[in-house]
């Protein structure tokens, strides 16, 4: 299978499973914590982890479409978060705190400032 197919199939199931767990949990949880998002974070990220050890166990990463389907695609469709977490995490296996820090509160704080400057800038745009 071709890697973008790998990842566009993975993504697409990926996703469906997060819109299905927002949906479940939006019907069974109170609305004053964003509990959906915060449960594909935590288990994306589980499963990422999981995954990588698994592959590497097997030897070299495993295939190359499988990995794609399963780390890029699938965990990456439920949630982005799962990559951010792999990456700190090899800077930190690394022994590179310094980096493994930066890049953890660079992107959350600048992810925060380009979505409040998006939400400004489109407010400008239609008002």
């Amino acid at each position: 299978m071709n890697g973008f197919l790998a990842v566009a199939a993975g993504g697409a199931l990926g996703a469906a499973m997060r819109h299905g767990v927002g949906q479940v949990v939006v019907r069974h949880m109170p609305d004053h914590w964003p509990y959906g998002t915060f449960a594909v974070n935590i288990v994306g990220s589980f499963f990422m982890g999981f995954l990588i050890s698994w592959l590497a166990f097997r030897g070299q990463g495993g295939p190359q479409e499988l990995r794609l389907f399963l780390a890029t695609g699938l965990l990456g469709g439920f949630t982005t978060f799962s990559a951010f977490s792999l990456e700190v995490a090899n800077f930190v296996r690394a022994g590179d705190m310094t980096r493994a820090a930066a890049y953890a509160a660079l992107s959350v704080v600048l992810g925060l400032m380009a979505l409040f400057f998006g939400l400004w800038l489109a407010r400008k745009a239609f008002a």
